[in-house]
């Protein structure tokens, strides 16, 4: 952005602080740390200059901003009202998982999502394989099927826009019963296909599933929520990411992922489909 445009959009958004806050300019520079003679300055546009690191936190904490909206980065003013770390460390398990995806994908609405899910993707599960995994993972039955349930419903809202991008051999060791899903009997391996195609079919194009050749790239799982933040999904527990440049950095790792995919979206239906129709022993590939 030119150094122009970003002091315009700041000015901008300091007049609306200032309107909001009530205060005349006196009280108001006093409040981030500044004389009046140096808020003027800021006011009336004559630099391109702007005000130093620390001033810029002062104004953000002060009226609960963030740093991106207060230099015409984002159009988003804050999550929680204050400055947030640029990386937490957040425990997920039960109840909280929930609470915490939840509130993510709440603050994230109408922003594009995406997503690199750790095995089958949340919301395409049956209930058949959501109970086997709650069986090896020692995980609460119900706490994972509500978030299924969740998840289903979040993608049909009409302002959802959610991209997911896993390996394509996940998929097809899933058919054949390997690893984890070794127990799991193929007439329920059939049927979570299917399921999954005809939810594929059922939210496309809100919802969109991009399959990539796993044996050319990797990705640990993560999901991205719009611009605001990012989590890495690290067990029980997830590395969030606040800071505006690593959000962007995974993106461009997603969406090289998306380019890179061998099944598009409109395609993954089908090979889902394709995958149930295929007759596996489970003795291996």
């Amino acid at each position: 952005m030119d150094k122009r445009d970003l002091s315009t959009l700041f000015r901008e958004r300091l007049k609306i602080l200032l309107t909001r806050s009530g205060a005349n300019q006196s009280a108001f520079a006093a409040s981030v740390g500044i004389d009046r003679s140096a808020l003027s300055q800021l006011l009336a546009g004559a630099s391109t200059r702007l005000p130093r690191a620390e001033t810029l936190l002062n104004i953000a904490a002060e009226h609960k901003v963030s740093l991106d909206w207060l230099l015409g980065l984002s159009q988003d003013e804050g999550l929680t009202g204050e400055i947030r770390e640029s990386l937490e460390i957040e425990e997920g398990s039960n109840d909280r998982n929930h609470t915490l995806l939840a509130r993510w994908h709440a603050e994230a609405a109408g922003t594009k999502i995406r997503y690199v899910p750790a095995g089958i993707p949340d919301l395409l599960r049956t209930d058949a394989l959501i109970d086997y995994e709650a069986d090896i993972s020692h995980r609460n039955r119900e706490k994972q099927a509500g978030e299924t349930q969740y998840r289903i419903e979040y993608n049909r809202r009409p302002e959802t826009d959610m991209e997911v991008c896993m390996p394509r051999h996940t998929l097809e060791i899933f058919a054949r019963g390997l690893g984890v899903w070794s127990g799991f009997s193929q007439d329920a391996r059939r049927d979570q296909l299917n399921h999954m195609a005809d939810l594929l079919d059922d939210l496309y194009p809100t919802f969109r599933l991009f399959l990539y050749d796993g044996r050319v790239r990797y990705s640990v799982p993560y999901t991205i929520f719009g611009s605001l933040r990012a989590a890495i999904y690290v067990g029980d527990m997830y590395m969030v990411l606040n800071a505006t440049q690593p959000v962007r950095t995974l993106t461009r790792h997603f969406d090289n992922l998306v380019r890179a995919a061998e099944i598009n979206a409109h395609e993954a239906a089908a090979f889902a489909r394709n995958l149930a129709g295929v007759s596996f022993d489970g003795d291996g590939i």
